[in-house]
């Protein structure tokens, strides 16, 4: 059996992506969501650090490449339909929104409302170099 074999047991989309969440290893708070290919997870599993696939960008993406917020992998998690990804990380940093928020989850419906109940960390000014 192939070293790669255990790719093929995923449901990959139309476009060859699977949805990867993004959970706390230690607390369990999900911290953000973000799209896989085959390319990105087995680099995920080879490199023991979280790589999506950047819809945006068209390209591979290892997470805190220009934030330093780096996703250590902790465990790799198919849920039952074999269709969406779960990544247990440590959040280096502990800011995993690129809004400088701990997670990526801080808008929350509050009598018709989406209400932020998250604050900044970080300024995201002082996190990437926009040149």
């Amino acid at each position: 059996m192939s070293r790669s074999h255990w790719l093929d047991e995923i449901k990959w989309d139309d476009k060859g992506l699977v949805p990867a969440i993004a959970q706390d290893y230690q607390t369990g708070q999900v911290l953000m969501m973000a799209w896989m290919n085959r390319e990105s997870l087995m680099l995920t599993e080879q490199e023991q650090r979280a790589v999506y696939w950047s819809r945006s960008r068209a390209r591979l993406w290892r997470k805190g490449e220009e934030s330093g917020h780096v996703q250590k992998l902790y465990s790799v998690q198919l849920d039952c339909d074999a269709d969406v990804i779960l990544l247990k990380v440590e959040q280096v940093g502990g800011i995993a929104c690129h809004t400088g928020r701990p997670h990526c989850f801080f808008r929350r419906l509050l009598n018709g409302e989406w209400k932020e109940n998250v604050a900044v960390a970080k300024d995201p000014k002082e996190i990437y170099n926009h040149d």
